[in-house]
């Protein structure tokens, strides 16, 4: 390995896999005399970055490797910019699709290291590592480009292992209609006779009394013949409330982990690999602004990069900053506003149609009762608002009615997606300005 390679693997080692990428990738050594080494970066942005907080780090690492007091000179590519093809690409097979989730192509961050490193584990060691792993997490933060990546792995390394990835609610549909052409024990045999086991969002199973018991046999007839079952979910076990009690706790017999929203670092890093993946030209400034402004979402993310792509192919122009923030207006909004618990009231009549005052007030209509517990559940999550006060301001409520509409909220999303969406409709309205 030449000296530069040396270089950055340890600069791997010491900052991480985010920031590395976000920062050094595609960085090489120009050239070297005496004590001075010539680097050359992607851009002029880079290079201040680089200037401003790893200049420390890379002095330390060549002294480490015998050049003390050595002198840095970094030098930004220059690029020209090439109006990006926009093609639609042809039809795709859901298969080949999934192809493409793969360890190689999720990026590493503090925010998702520990289920990163247990899913690689369970590919490399199905059934004998952790059993079952269950992953949960937000939307769009990388459960599912896991658990596709521990299928596309084991299939290549084990091809004679029989691994499965569904959806559950497939899985619901799959058991429906088993059940309707009388097909029920074919049904079983296919998932109890599989090597690994892999469910996305199974909190989606709450409610659904026949799967849950055909899952529980399932379950317990591939985990004690230690076949790997791999889970993800929106939520950690304890909060699916709608979901036997005997299930629950199977969740939690082998690892539970968490993703968490990604830092600025790894959302760069993210929108970096897609541009390089996609062989993608979009200035560096601009993925700066969308990290710094997408926060919670992996998808939205990668969804400005294709809509800056969009625009730049259609109107064949070089997009520059503000021409971005204008493309990118109805994604990214700039002005956060305060959560109050009057702005809580107000988002949630207009949203169930009814005034402030039947939220506040104390009737018991079915429709107005929900609204008054969807924003007392607001009140709670966005603010963290003290029981007793959340009381006071729906018409003198004791803290113990307010507990008991924050838990049915709870409960009630467990199963009825259509009031799940409503409330993160609500929520994402709230904490932007509108």
């Amino acid at each position: 390995m030449d000296l530069w390679g040396k270089v950055l693997e340890k600069l791997r080692e010491v900052i991480g896999e985010g920031p590395f990428t976000a920062w050094f990738s595609g960085s090489r050594l120009l050239e070297h005399t005496g004590d001075t080494f010539y680097i050359e970066v992607r851009d002029s942005t880079v290079s201040q970055w680089i200037e401003s907080y790893y200049m420390g780090t890379l002095r330390s690492i060549l002294e480490s490797l015998g050049y003390g007091n050595c002198n840095i000179i970094l030098k930004a590519r220059k690029t020209q910019f090439t109006p990006p093809k926009l093609t639609l690409p042809p039809h795709q097979e859901e298969e080949d699709i999934e192809k493409r989730f793969t360890f190689d192509t999720f990026v590493v961050g503090k925010s998702n290291m520990l289920a990163h490193a247990a899913a690689h584990m369970v590919a490399q060691r199905p059934g004998r590592a952790y059993n079952p792993l269950f992953i949960y997490g937000g939307v769009g933060l990388g459960k599912t480009h896991l658990i596709l990546a521990i299928k596309n792995y084991v299939r290549e390394n084990y091809p004679s292992l029989k691994v499965l990835y569904v959806q559950t609610e497939k899985m619901m549909n799959e058991l429906i209609q088993a059940i309707k052409n009388g097909t029920t024990l074919a049904f079983k045999e296919r998932y109890r006779g599989l090597d690994i086991l892999l469910i996305d969002d199974i909190h989606f199973l709450s409610g659904k009394e026949s799967l849950q018991e055909e899952f529980f046999h399932t379950f317990n007839e591939l985990y004690n013949n230690k076949k790997q079952i791999v889970l993800t979910s929106d939520r950690p076990p304890k909060e699916m409330h709608a979901l036997e009690e005997r299930i629950r706790s199977r969740f939690e017999w082998g690892l539970v982990v968490d993703i968490q929203p990604p830092d600025f670092e790894t959302r760069l890093a993210i929108l970096k690999k897609k541009t390089e993946l996609d062989n993608i030209n979009i200035d560096d400034d601009i993925l700066y602004y969308i990290a710094s402004h997408v926060k919670d979402n992996i998808r939205t993310l990668e969804g400005c990069i294709f809509k800056i792509l969009a625009y730049s192919s259609i109107h064949k122009q070089e997009i520059d900053l503000d021409t971005a923030r204008e493309i990118l207006r109805d994604i990214i909004k700039e002005t956060t506003v305060e959560v109050t618990i009057e702005r809580i009231i107000k988002c949630v009549a207009e949203e169930f149609g009814i005034s402030e005052e039947m939220i506040k007030g104390k009737r018991r209509k079915k429709e107005i009762v929900t609204a008054r517990q969807v924003a007392m559940y607001l009140a709670r999550e966005l603010i963290n608002m003290p029981l007793k006060e959340i009381g006071i301001n729906f018409g003198g409520k004791d803290h113990t009615t307010v507990l008991h509409a924050i838990e049915k909220i709870k409960r009630t999303m467990d199963h009825d997606i259509k009031l799940r969406k409503r409330v993160e409709k609500l929520m994402e309205k709230l904490e932007m300005h509108e």
